[in-house]
């Protein structure tokens, strides 16, 4: 421990020679997954977390006594060698953690990589203890707890002053105020100073995630996700900005569903805590959602030349966003680019520091819209990738989002077809990670030639004769049966080909932009839900990303969520988040005279 009070944690992430030991330190308490979490070491899990999903196994120098959770996922050989959940495990003394590759990836990120901040929230708490008055002290109510806090000038409203003669006089002037910058937002009877909590919301086009942040330590205390309740109109942003200039109800109607969606989530994570103390949220969502969330018209979104509302929303009251929280509590919006460059990239790139570090990075959300960035800490250069629906899997014949049940791994063994579904539920349909991974692995099976279509039975026999069977013709079509009735169509493949086209067009571009080659990129971030399953080896294989050695290419999870946290934890990150507007040069591809050239070029699954 150091003479802080702070520990050191050591982690090595198991299998990756190259990667040297990380060195972080922490408060005292934290858990061991949390710890990694916020310095970037990915931990595998998909609960967050919370102790269910008993994935986030590490390996620890100096073991505490086992719960009973470690004693239900591991067996006694296990626990003495010091195996233990990295989510029940506190940092209380310093120690080294050995880290296993991730084996599983979770069906919605809930965190990602991010850096450690100094923590200097927006939202303080000062107590007071303040001389009562008198005749010859006859200052106002306000004057008095204004005069008490001594290092700024604070405001305060209506509301405020309202309660504050009966509540001064009832806690017989020992008081905490509650401040946001420099108002002061509410009075509160004794010494509350201990609790201050703050949300930070991912406001995604198919996922919501909710994270509450204690802002007294910095650390999360809950984490919720779900499905954004919009869905109804539509898969994607444009089919919901379509809604609103064909229905002049239904942008009410999307903002309530946004709002009812924060709303649900914000009761589940508050349940161990009293909402009231919850004076700030962060929101990072791209520019559609967060104007919809707003009930601010998004029809210029969807229609060239793409103008936003506004790139900065300042002031905004935490009530806009319909949740039952502290009826003062203020909401920061994260900044956005540009109208398919939004605040959730801004978000991301925050946390991962692209404004930071010196080597060469691409950073991609992957989804229906692609976001691009690339960037070396002194040049940033980002753009937008319409990529489809593919990857939700809404256009695949056998699609079905990223549930229990749901196809994610498809891997060839020993000449036969291995598939891992989502909690190992029986095979209901391909999700997007299957659906890559299935390709992927056609094509280097040989049942997929490089142009994206399905060889002749008489090759696929000589290739690949225990396999072959699985190749029939359905209504006119070529398909592949994976398990049962689920299999992978022709056309299935082609929808693939034209999502990982655009975003490979938009990487190289920006690489040609920048004046670089593939080769020269020293990391690929892959962002958000998607890409936080997304097999690194089938990304390279398709073409999705350049052709990198694996170790490269990095699962980033939920770095929007990620970087609404910091915003929340460190006024100077939220500075930053500001800063990345007037750092960041975005690359309009629609208008590239040799965008259809090179997008034809890239619908070819690359040679090996």
């Amino acid at each position: 421990m150091s003479n802080d009070g702070r520990i050191k944690l050591t982690f090595v992430e198991l299998g990756k020679a190259d990667t040297p030991p990380r060195q972080v330190s922490v408060p005292s308490g934290v858990s061991l997954f949390e710890a990694a979490s916020w310095n970037g070491i990915a931990i595998d899990s998909t609960c967050g977390g919370h102790g269910t999903c008993k994935k986030c196994k590490v390996k620890i120098e100096n073991p505490a006594t086992p719960t009973s959770l470690d004693s239900r996922a591991f067996n006694a050989e296990e626990l003495r060698e010091g195996w233990r959940l990295a989510c029940v495990q506190k940092a209380v003394v310093d120690t080294a953690v050995d880290v296993p590759p991730l084996t599983t990836r979770p069906k919605a990120a809930t965190v990602g990589v991010g850096r450690q901040v100094i923590l200097r929230p927006a939202v303080q708490k000062r107590y007071l203890e303040l001389t009562e008055p008198t005749l010859h002290d006859q200052r106002t109510d306000i004057e008095r707890v204004r005069d008490a806090i001594s290092d700024i000038e604070p405001r305060a409203g209506l509301e405020v002053l309202r309660s504050l003669p009966t509540l001064l006089r009832k806690s017989h002037f020992k008081v905490t105020a509650v401040l946001i910058d420099d108002e002061i937002i509410d009075i509160e009877p004794g010494d509350t100073t201990a609790t201050r909590y703050a949300i930070a919301y991912d406001l995604g086009t198919t996922t919501v995630v909710a994270t509450l942040l204690d802002l007294s330590t910095g650390t999360p205390v809950a984490v919720a996700s779900m499905l954004n309740k919009q869905q109804p109109f539509g898969a994607d942003v444009i089919s919901r900005i379509s809604a609103t200039m064909l229905d002049s109800e239904a942008l009410g109607r999307l903002r309530v569903l946004a709002q009812e969606t924060l709303a649900e989530l914000t009761r589940e994570v508050c349940q161990s805590i009293d909402p009231l103390q919850v004076y700030e949220v962060a929101l990072a969502g791209n520019a559609t959602m967060t104007q919809l969330l707003l009930g601010i018209d998004p029809e210029p979104l969807g229609v060239a030349p793409f103008i936003m509302a506004s790139a900065i929303f300042p002031d905004v009251a935490a009530s806009e966003l319909g949740v039952d929280i502290h009826p003062r509590a203020k909401a920061f919006l994260m900044p956005s680019l540009g109208a398919y460059v939004g605040g959730d990239i801004i978000s991301g790139a925050l946390a991962s520091g692209m404004d930071r570090d010196k080597r060469l990075r691409l950073f991609i959300d992957v989804g229906t819209n692609c976001e691009i960035i690339l960037g070396d800490g002194e040049k940033i250069l980002a753009t937008a990738a319409p990529a489809g629906p593919a990857f939700e899997a809404a256009s695949i014949k056998c699609g079905v989002r990223a549930a229990p049940g749901a196809i994610e791994t498809v891997k060839i063994i020993d000449g036969e077809i291995v598939l891992g579904t989502i909690e190992e539920e029986p095979a209901m349909g391909i999700c997007g990670s299957g659906l890559v991974d299935a390709c992927a692995v056609l094509v280097d099976a040989g049942l997929l030639d490089l142009s994206g279509r399905f060889v002749t039975d008489e090759i696929a026999r000589e290739i690949a004769p225990a396999l072959a069977p699985r190749l029939k013709e359905r209504d006119g079509e070529r398909i592949f049966i994976l398990e049962g009735d689920i299999f992978l169509s022709q056309r299935d493949v082609r929808e693939l080909q034209f999502a990982k086209a655009a975003i490979a067009t938009g990487w190289a571009l920006l690489l040609e932009e920048f004046g670089v080659q593939e080769g020269d990129v020293q990391q690929v971030l892959l962002a958000g839900s998607f890409g936080s399953y997304l097999s690194p080896a089938s990304a390279v294989r398709i073409g999705l990303v350049p052709k990198l050695p694996t170790l490269r290419i990095v699962s980033a999870g939920n770095v929007a969520g990620e970087g609404a946290k910091m915003a929340l934890l460190s006024l100077q990150e939220r500075k930053g988040a500001l800063a990345l507007l007037d750092e960041i040069d975005y690359v309009e591809l629609s208008d590239r005279s040799d965008f259809n050239d090179k997008f034809v070029d890239r619908l070819a699954f690359p040679a090996k």
